[in-house]
Order: structure tokens, then C-alpha cells, then sequence
């Protein structure tokens, strides 16, 4: 019986035998298994800042010539370890503007915040799964023999499995609103921008006050995600909360309460509207926030929770979408580059349509400035998937920022340069990226949690 060894197998073991394997080994390791890292050379050298002298110069030496560095990719079916490491400062960012930390006052989880999910609107009949009291419900249930103007029938008594490959798909292609979906996409982010102003009016007129009066008294923050239903259309989950006129760290005034913030939410919703322009045969559209909204208060402390949502509940939510994209509604990772590459995408029928739509409105001059041959990979949406107001908590530059002084200071006292004021500079520049097939190996039994130590 012959056994087949991994790719690269062969070569790692050579590597082994190599005086410089250590070394080699440990710019691998560090990456944390990231799978497709960035190739960097040049040289960099350490200064005493009260000297001037030379402490230390290295270059990259310990790859083929090359420093390896992670991605960074937030995306987990792109990486898993950047974007586990994405999703832990998620997680840390929007926790810190419900409970505090991070440079934020813990009295920011005495103020009004609900958890919001704004959907999309309809654009045409999809088989869907539907529950209720724990039951499995028909997909829409209809009088047998109903059917659209193309002889399809308009209702579906199958009770679908989470798992089945029709959920998302129209019941009739040629009934659903196709230009609709796509230009909804494109102007989803606009619609969020435009709920956000509404909504600063909203609490203002609810408590009598001008727009600029409510500047000077209050202010809304917010922390948002994007996430793909399967039926190809995005929807956000977002925290919103009311603060002081100096955000997080200042006390929200006495009519602030969750009860106001969550009626003016669900006001709101229904009343923004955004038109967007037509063009030959597709005419302008209204768009316009589905009529599913879900606005829940937000638990300040576990033994408060009751009906409301767990802050850590939430801060984990946002932060598993926050490193998804529209691969999870059956899409591609990367960009399409003509039309002929659609021939072969590996796509269900309703995704395909949507990415020709993009192609075919994106080629039409009134649609020229939403981009959206740049972003039919992603079904028309190019907005971001992750973000919050300024004032929110903390930000991802600064739990970078932190962590890399954090290994700095480590690195520093490694080399016995703790008790020293230091400066580092370097040029440095880009060589590439991947791995090489044994360096692939030793990535992925780092990923596993093996880490190959003895090799």
C-alpha cells in the first residue's frame, strides 16, 4: 500500500535540512496562516533617537529574498485567518459602543440604542422558507392552476429545506423586476445616507426641536453591516443609539429613550424614498425600503436582557457579517472583467441575471456614474459593508494601530532594545504574493492549529 503525500510534502522536508529553516519557518508561521500573503522587498534599520547611532538593519532575507506579510483580506471565503482577525476587531468595535472600552466611557451602555434590520423591498415573487411555531410553512400557498401572464403558476406548496438550491430563484424569471433589483442595489447605500438624515429630523420634530437646534443637545450613532439575502439583494442590521451633543462619552438628554428611538425608527423606514433615473425601455424607479423592519432595544447588561437583544448578541452579529460578501447569495469573489467571462460563471440562473443586468444597464450613459459593470461581481451593490459614524466607538486604524505597537514592544524587547527610545526606517516594496507549494503546506497546518512544530 503507497501512500500520497501532500504537495509539497517532499520539499518541506528538504527545507528542513536547510541551516536557515528556523528563520524561514517562523516568517510563515507568524502570518497566522494566511493564504495568499504579500511579498515585500527592501531593507529597513533601527536608530536611537537620542544617539542617532545604528542599532540594527535587516532586509528580507528569509523567503527567497522577500518579507512576507498577511493580506488582510476581510473576505473568510478569500481568507480565513485576515478575516478571522477582521471579524475579532468587528467584534471589539461595535461591542465598545454598547458597553464601553477601548477609550469609551462604560456609561455609554446606560444610553438608548436599538438593533434595526432594514430590508429590501420586492421585486418579484422568490421561493423562500418559511417557519412558524417551529413548523415548516408552504413557499405561497395559492389557488391551484393561478398563474402570471407567462403560464407560470404565481403560488409554491413545497415546504423548502434551509439547504434547497431554489431559495432566492423567482417563480417566474420573466415576471421579476430584474432592472428594479439592480438599481435598488446601487442606490442601497444612498437610501441608508438618506435614512440617517430623516431620522435626525424625526427625533428632533418628535421632541420639538430644529435639526439645528438637536445638533447642540443630542447626536445618532450608528454602526452598521451589509449582509446578502439569497435572493441576491443586500439588507443592513445596524445599532443605532442616542448619545450627547459630544457623542459617546456624554450623556444622552432626558426625553432620549428607547421607546422614541424605536418609533422613529419604524417611522422612518417607510418614508424615505430615492428616485433613481430611466432610460430607454427601463423607466425611473422609486425605491424605497422593504416593509419588513425589525427594530429591537438592546440589553445594557445580560440580566437585563428580558426581550431584548444581548449586546454581545449583536456586536458577534455584525462582526459575522462584516467578513461575508455576495459569494454567500451564489456569487463570484472577483470582478468581471467582459461580457464572454459570463458565459462561464459558475452561478445559478437568478445571479446570472442579475450580473447581465449590471452588464447591460451598466453600458447605458444614465447609469454610467453608478459603476455598475465595476460591481456586477457583487450584483450591482458597491457600497461598504461594514461601517459606522464617527462618533460610534473606536476604530479599525486604531486596533491596528494598537496591536502593532503591541508587537513592536515585543519585538523590541527581544532584542534587547526595551530600555531604548528607537526608531524604525525602511523602504520597502511590492514583489508579488502566494506562497510557494511547501510554504502552502506549512500555511495550512498552521491554519489546522498544527503549526508543524516538529518538523
Amino acid at each position: 500500500m503507497t501512500t500520497t503525500l501532500p504537495k509539497g510534502a517532499a520539499a518541506l522536508v528538504a527545507r528542513a535540512t536547510d541551516p536557515e529553516f528556523a528563520v524561514w519557518r517562523r516568517n510563515i508561521v507568524r502570518l497566522g496562516g494566511c493564504t495568499n500573503p504579500i511579498h515585500l522587498v527592501g531593507t529597513a534599520t533601527v536608530f536611537d533617537t537620542t544617539t542617532g547611532a545604528a542599532l540594527l538593519s535587516y532586509g528580507a532575507d528569509v523567503y527567497g529574498g522577500r518579507l512576507l506579510t498577511a493580506c488582510g483580506n476581510r473576505r473568510s471565503r478569500v481568507c480565513p485567518a485576515c478575516s478571522a482577525l477582521y471579524r475579532a476587531d468587528t467584534y471589539q468595535l461595535v461591542r465598545a459602543g454598547l458597553v464601553g472600552g477601548k477609550n469609551v466611557s462604560e456609561s455609554v451602555s446606560g444610553h438608548p440604542r436599538v438593533f434595526a434590520t432594514l430590508t429590501a423591498p420586492g421585486f418579484g415573487p422568490v421561493h423562500t422558507c418559511r417557519e412558524r411555531d417551529g413548523r415548516v410553512r408552504a413557499c405561497r400557498p395559492r389557488r391551484v392552476g393561478e398563474c402570471c401572464s407567462h403560464g407560470v403558476p404565481v403560488g409554491c406548496h413545497e415546504r423548502h429545506a434551509t439547504d434547497d438550491l431554489r431559495l432566492g430563484e423567482p417563480l417566474c424569471p420573466r415576471c421579476y423586476d430584474y432592472a428594479g433589483a439592480v438599481l435598488w442595489q446601487a442606490h442601497a447605500g444612498r437610501l441608508w445616507h438618506r435614512f440617517g438624515l430623516e431620522l435626525r429630523r424625526e427625533v428632533a420634530r418628535r421632541v420639538g426641536l430644529l435639526r439645528s437646534e438637536f445638533a447642540e443637545v443630542a447626536r445618532l450613532s450608528y454602526a452598521k453591516v451589509a449582509e446578502y439575502q439569497r435572493r441576491g439583494l443586500v439588507h443592513f442590521h445596524a445599532v443605532i443609539r442616542l448619545d450627547g451633543p459630544d457623542g459617546p462619552d456624554s450623556a444622552p438628554p432626558a426625553w432620549a429613550t428607547v421607546p422614541l428611538l424605536t418609533d422613529a425608527v419604524r417611522a422612518v423606514v417607510g418614508r424615505v424614498r430615492l428616485v433613481a433615473p430611466g432610460a430607454g425601455i427601463v423607466g425611473p424607479r422609486m425605491l424605497r425600503f422593504g416593509d419588513q423592519v425589525d427594530v429591537r432595544p438592546v440589553a445594557s447588561f445580560p440580566a437585563d436582557a428580558g426581550e431584548r437583544v444581548p449586546s454581545a448578541a449583536v456586536a458577534g452579529y455584525i462582526a459575522k457579517y462584516a467578513t461575508k460578501g455576495a459569494e454567500s447569495a451564489g456569487a463570484v469573489d472577483g470582478r468581471i472583467l467582459g461580457a464572454r467571462d459570463m458565459v462561464m460563471l459558475p452561478v445559478r440562473a437568478h445571479v446570472l441575471r442579475m450580473i447581465g443586468t449590471c452588464w447591460w444597464l451598466g453600458g447605458l450613459p444614465p447609469f454610467a456614474s453608478l459603476g455598475l459593470r465595476r460591481w456586477a461581481h457583487m450584483l450591482g451593490y458597491g457600497g461598504h459593508f461594514s461601517s459606522k459614524s464617527r462618533r460610534y466607538s473606536t476604530t479599525l486604524t486604531a486596533l491596528r494601530t494598537a496591536r502593532a505597537e503591541h508587537r513592536a514592544e515585543e519585538q523590541r524587547a527581544a532584542l534587547g532594545l526595551a530600555d531604548r527610545q528607537t526608531v524604525t526606517v525602511g523602504q520597502w516594496r511590492y514583489a508579488g504574493r502566494g506562497y510557494s507549494p511547501e510554504a502552502a503546506l506549512l500555511a495550512a497546518s498552521v491554519r489546522e492549529g498544527g503549526g508543524l512544530h516538529g518538523a
